[in-house]
């Protein structure tokens, strides 16, 4: 009797705990294969996806529960895709992980949204760039580095091709950028290091999509800059590499942003695009672990999102592949607190604000040296990394240069004023006291 008793309990506990981990961490993914920038979106979207696969396959998912996720197409327009977050985030066992968005005008379509909902938004490399200090913005991670600090990259990067930062005194910088929230984003940045370092800048907007830039390039060559800020997206980039040829600007004197980086901006440009440089947030190549497990795991087992051509070679996808990473990250250091059952928003929003992409945890991840290591936490959002700057050599992107630091010294203190006058105009009381 007693032995009976025994099984009948060790079966319910088997029952109850297999119950409680049957579910799945359900990760959202607003995509835009469509439109203007689905050139660019298709790619990041078939990197986000095969890294969630390749952990479900080769991991079994996290902790031993495995990831679902669901596509939402939102054409890149910011009403689309509060349509997505709407109808997704309550999606799951325990509702959605975390969002990232991919689009500065998406995020910024639902930051006032996020508290309600208990909803964490990863948006690396773009975004509202004050949401950086945590203190103000609990739910809002720009992780690795924002706007205005890449900006601060760029600017090195330009003083480094000239032989130091005291050459960039009387330089004339010429600033093209989408005419969108996103383009503007950098603009108050550029001034102050305009003001610090005494080169002259001058803005052009480009209207979207970005397809008619033939005056605004007559415009920029009339300037005569000595150098040209690309902040583009979509087929913005391949046209503005293609017109400053025109306009004889030569590519070695383009500096694009992270945005504006990828094979499908510098491929159909041909040879105007060979020496034009651009920002990233990693390093060129495909010798990296995490890539020969998606091909493994995913492409091998005839389960790829996209084409095989792309895993580890082509920008956009490796920068999908990290959306990946950061939201797998995230949902497991959720666990380490909360255990291992599907995770909420909230939970995941711990996750990331004790993220610590520390040198073990990037070779655990298979990823040591394709980012460098950078730690998150309550009032940093951002985690500071540096940037790294990669040239295109005509079939191929090089790097340009080391990892650049960025220049918090300008950069903090403008993200803090920013995030306090939110902070008064809301009503909100900072934290992480």
């Amino acid at each position: 009797m007693y032995r009976f008793l025994s099984s009948i309990i060790s079966f319910a506990v088997f029952f109850i705990v297999s119950v409680a981990i049957a579910g799945e961490h359900f990760v959202p993914i607003t995509s835009y294969r469509t439109g203007p920038y689905g050139v660019s979106g298709a790619p990041a979207a078939d990197g986000y996806v095969d890294y969630l696969k390749m952990v479900n396959a080769r991991d079994g998912g996290v902790g031993g529960v495995k990831v679902a996720w669901e596509e939402c197409e939102t054409a890149y327009k910011p009403d689309r895709f509060v349509e997505c977050y709407e109808r997704l985030k309550n999606k799951g066992e325990a509702g959605a992980t975390v969002f990232q968005p991919l689009g500065t005008g998406l995020t910024y379509s639902v930051i006032d949204r996020l508290a309600a909902d208990k909803m964490p938004l990863i948006t690396m490399g773009y975004g509202r760039t004050d949401a950086s200090d945590g203190t103000v913005f609990p739910w809002v991670f720009p992780l690795m580095a924002n706007y205005w600090s890449i900006s601060t990259a760029k600017i090195k990067f330009i003083g480094e091709q000239e032989g130091g930062m005291d050459k960039l005194k009387g330089l004339k910088i010429a600033n093209v950028y989408h005419d969108s929230a996103y383009g503007k984003e950098t603009l108050p940045v550029l001034l102050k290091q305009s003001e610090k370092y005494g080169f002259e800048l001058k803005g052009f907007p480009v209207a979207h999509p970005g397809l008619d830039q033939k005056a605004t390039w007559l415009n920029v060559r009339r300037y005569k800059p000595d150098y040209v800020i690309l902040r583009g997206w979509g087929v913005m980039n391949q046209t503005a590499i293609k017109e400053a040829a025109r306009a004889r600007i030569p590519a070695n004197k383009l500096v694009g942003v992270i945005w504006s980086c990828s094979e499908l901006d510098t491929i159909p440009a041909g040879k105007a695009a060979k020496g034009y440089n651009c920002s990233s947030l990693i390093n060129p190549g495909s010798n990296y672990k995490v890539f020969d497990d998606i091909l493994k795991y995913v492409y091998d087992a005839g389960e790829g999102t996209g084409d095989k051509e792309d895993v580890g070679h082509q920008q956009n996808y490796k920068m999908g592949v990290l959306m990946g990473i950061m939201t797998v990250a995230s949902i497991e250091k959720a666990t380490e607190k909360y255990g291992n059952k599907p995770m909420s928003g909230e939970q995941v929003r711990w996750g990331i604000e004790n993220l610590d992409f520390n040198k073990a945890k990037l070779q655990e991840m298979g990823i040591d040296g394709l980012i460098p290591p950078f730690k998150v936490s309550c009032s940093d959002h951002e985690g500071s990394a540096p940037v790294k700057f990669q040239r295109w050599n005509g079939e191929a992107f090089e790097a340009a240069s080391d990892w650049i630091s960025t220049d918090q010294s300008i950069v903090r203190p403008m993200i803090v004023a920013s995030a306090a006058g939110y902070a008064k105009e809301k009503g909100l009381t900072p934290r992480c006291n």
